[in-house]
């Protein structure tokens, strides 16, 4: 009884709500009758109306000039849901209108947008072309998720709302290690589009290991002649060229998503070590073990057992080399130089120089935790995996905490070809989402899939989907927990996750079925380029 009464005050309160104003506030918590439409990640303030906008036969998209390169990717939208529009220049001029106006970056920040519908159509407002650009991504998940598969889309109508919406953090990021198994310029494009799709903005790259090197350095042929041919069993070999690199850059770039190579020094090198037997040491004692002896390729899962020979000039000069290229082809700010599970007494003197090449050619370090045991510069960022490190500088961090964010441990306990190292009974949704952290200094979260025990596409779908969206829930929204609510939203992506071909885990925290039928992989904006 006294729940039915608690119903009845509710339903009175937002009766009265809505006579007085146009909107009905979200209330954080409600069940999935309410209005409230299941965008992800969930937006910072969000209004929805007791009205709908009915779509006409005839659409106008209006920019502004700061706003040109939005105006594209909502076509295409409208396109693949069988509404006919056109694109004209100007201010307010059609009933889809996109506005940048560098003003509100004081209100927004760099990514924040603006989403409006109402009688009028549809305005969405952002300080940037990328705020425009999530704006979009957003009201893309009011669209029917048949878009994304070019299947036949009936008329629809859109809720009439308002939301104003600004990321947690600046990081939201996925990492992808193609160095144990290869996977390659199409799986990365596909996994760039499902990213954009949930506001994830950082790529991580983890291209090379002991396994396998997998970036072209044209001054070191040898280290993808020789190097990339290796993987770990039954695993794929193979590389990134430098014009693929550059293609995936481009591809990643149009989506607001910035490229983060790693090259893994001064350890987890022994693909490099293969192809440039001059780098170890005379008598092989960086080999230890030596599981492995050049020129044989390794095929195996053990890691931390080689390493650079530190004590040889000519290491420093390759690190130069490598760096200074993948410096030349990457438009990002950053670079990232691994540094995690090495025992060496020139450890830190490594990793003070190999930060101070990346800087050398314009770029910002990022290693793992283990680096800010050395005095490394205050720009560096540490990527934390364990949280055990003692750091001695302070620097700005990237969560990746393994129980919350290693995408290799499985979605269950004993869930098959997965790791449980760091958290034996795998890590759930629900893990993910309960993260939470005090640390000052840090930036933003990323969540990594390596690769030893993953040796399909199939198999790298099932370790990212649908934990990607959590980490890009609770990345971007600022929302309070709750753990149901998001649960009821992410219930109703199955679809469009079937649509676009992913092979998610069917978690049973959802009620989501297997997806059997993966056939094209297919999204809204595939090879899309404005």
């Amino acid at each position: 009884m006294k729940r039915f009464l608690f119903q009845i005050v509710i339903f009175t309160s937002l009766t009265i709500l809505a006579g007085c104003s146009a909107y009905i506030p979200v209330i954080s918590g409600t069940s999935k009758t309410t209005a409230a439409p299941s965008i992800i990640p969930k937006p910072m303030e969000q209004q929805v109306s007791n009205k709908i906008y009915e779509i006409p036969k005839k659409n106008v998209i209006c920019f502004n000039p700061e706003a040109s390169n939005a105006a594209p990717w909502l076509k295409k939208l409208l396109q693949a849901s069988n509404v006919r529009s056109e694109i004209i220049e100007g201010d307010n001029c059609g009933n889809w209108n996109l506005i940048a106006d560098a003003s509100l970056k004081k209100v927004l920040g760099e990514e924040g947008y603006i989403l409006e519908i109402n009688d009028k159509g549809i305005t969405v407002k952002s300080a940037t072309q990328g705020g425009l650009f999530y704006g979009i991504q957003s009201l893309r998940q009011l669209f029917p998720a048949e878009i994304e598969n070019d299947l036949t889309v009936g008329k629809f109508d859109l809720p009439q709302l308002y939301i104003k919406d600004i990321p947690k953090y600046s990081w939201r990021g996925s990492m992808v290690d193609v160095a144990r198994s290869f996977f390659g310029l199409d799986y990365l494009k596909r996994h760039v589009d499902r990213m954009a799709l949930y506001k994830l903005n950082r790529l991580h790259l983890h291209l090379t290991d002991d396994q396998g090197w997998r970036i072209e350095i044209k001054s070191k042929p040898a280290l993808t002649g020789i190097g990339s041919k290796g993987a770990v069993i039954n695993g794929n070999p193979g590389a990134l060229s430098q014009e693929e690199y550059k293609e995936l850059q481009q591809y990643a770039t149009a989506r607001n998503i910035i490229i983060i190579p790693e090259i893994d020094l001064p350890g987890h090198i022994y693909s490099a070590l293969v192809a440039y037997p001059e780098l170890n040491c005379e008598d092989f004692t960086n080999l230890n073990p030596q599981v492995v002896m050049p020129p044989e390729l390794y095929t195996g899962y053990k890691v931390g057992w080689s390493k650079l020979c530190l004590t040889k000039p000519e290491v420093y000069e390759f690190v130069d080399d490598v760096i200074k290229e993948i410096a030349q082809i990457t438009d990002g700010p950053w670079i990232h130089i691994g540094g995690d599970e090495i025992d060496d007494p020139l450890y830190k003197t490594f990793v003070v120089k190999a930060d101070s090449i990346v800087q050398q050619y314009g770029k910002t370090t990022i290693g793992w935790e283990e680096v800010t045991k050395a005095p490394v510069s205050s720009s560096l960022i540490s990527q934390r995996w364990n949280g055990k490190t003692r750091s001695v500088v302070d620097v700005k961090v990237i969560q990746s905490i393994c129980t919350s964010f290693y995408f290799d441990h499985g979605n269950v306990t004993g869930q098959e070809n997965t790791n449980n190292w760091c958290k034996k009974d795998g890590v759930s949704l629900e893990d993910v989402y309960q993260f939470s952290t005090n640390d000052k200094n840090i930036i933003g979260l990323e969540a990594p899939v390596w690769t030893e025990l993953v040796l399909d596409e199939a198999m790298l779908d099932n370790r990212f989907w649908p934990r990607t969206i959590v980490v890009a829930e609770i990345a971007w929204s600022q929302s309070d927990k709750n753990f149901t609510e998001f649960k009821n939203r992410l219930e109703t992506h199955q679809q469009r996750l079937k649509n676009m071909g992913i092979n998610y885990f069917p978690s049973p925290e959802l009620n989501w079925t297997k997806n059997e039928d993966l056939g094209q992989h297919q999204n809204v904006f595939k090879e899309f380029l404005p």
